[in-house]
């Protein structure tokens, strides 16, 4: 499978996504991951930003509130429609545009930083991906990134609960095998069978890599790894948010910043 068939399944996902995501179902996203990742980002205000699969441009606008001048791409036509409505009902300043993080379209040395919200892990052609990321970067310039954990998003993973529901272990396996493009159905787990109603489930393909080819890929493209964190919901926020809870178990995401060195001219 490549990014255009992967592209294909995404943009069939894009108006239930939408939808469901904007009426604040996308919990593990609203309560953990975005709140972290905007806690590791440096400072942006003036930069020249550039956001890897945007999908309806949820994290792009954030991005855009702290100052950066955002351009930001997504392989789903569908997905940038709704990010573009939302610029002209709300502008923002972004310029969006759909294409695929396998082949941008920009220039070398065009951007001050790049970001990607749980987006790179869903394109298979993952080393193409961060070396177009590279590409387009000024030298000095930061690429920060979400994923699923790869330690804990394998092929088999299964949630362990005790009589009470509570999460109290994740049980994971065929860590080192690499999926390449194996379909899951689903919706967000929050969403009530009212907002579900009528919905198709998301058909999204998976590609896992383990965290030393992340990694390995990171640093043979150039990066200089910078920092790394595992966010893990505190106590309030499983109290605001109870299904928050099995992420306190193990780390559902893992957050990457590369840097580009100075010493280079591409």
């Amino acid at each position: 499978m490549d990014h255009e068939q992967v592209g294909r399944y995404w943009n069939a996902n894009a108006e239930a996504w939408t939808k469901l995501a904007r009426a604040g179902y996308d919990v593990y996203r609203d309560y953990l991951n975005t709140p972290a990742f905007f806690a590791m980002l440096p400072d942006v205000r003036e930069l020249s930003g550039l956001d890897l699969g945007c999908g309806e441009g949820h994290n792009t606008r954030l991005l855009a509130e702290r100052g950066a001048r955002v351009t930001a791409v997504d392989i789903s036509e569908v997905f940038i429609e709704h990010a573009m409505r939302r610029e002209e009902q709300e502008p923002r300043g972004i310029v969006y545009r759909a294409a695929s993080a396998v082949g941008l379209p920009f220039g070398d040395v065009t951007f001050d930083f790049a970001t990607g919200f749980m987006s790179l892990m869903d394109i298979p052609e993952t080393g193409r991906v961060l070396a177009e990321a590279y590409r387009v970067l000024r030298p000095g310039a930061f690429l920060q990134f979400s994923i699923t954990h790869p330690c804990y998003d394998t092929p088999h993973r299964r949630n362990l609960r005790d009589e009470t529901g509570r999460t109290y272990a994740i049980e994971v396996g065929d860590y080192f095998r690499n999926l390449d493009g194996e379909i899951t159905e689903w919706l967000f787990s929050a969403a009530p069978p009212q907002a579900r109603k009528g919905l198709p489930k998301f058909k999204t393909p998976r590609f896992t890599r383990t965290l030393s080819q992340w990694l390995n890929l990171m640093v043979k493209i150039g990066f200089v790894l910078e920092r790394f964190e595992e966010p893990r919901p505190s106590d309030q926020t499983v109290g605001e948010c109870p299904d928050m809870q099995d992420a306190q178990v193990v780390a559902y995401f893992l957050h990457i910043r590369g840097r580009k060195p100075l010493d280079v001219t591409a």
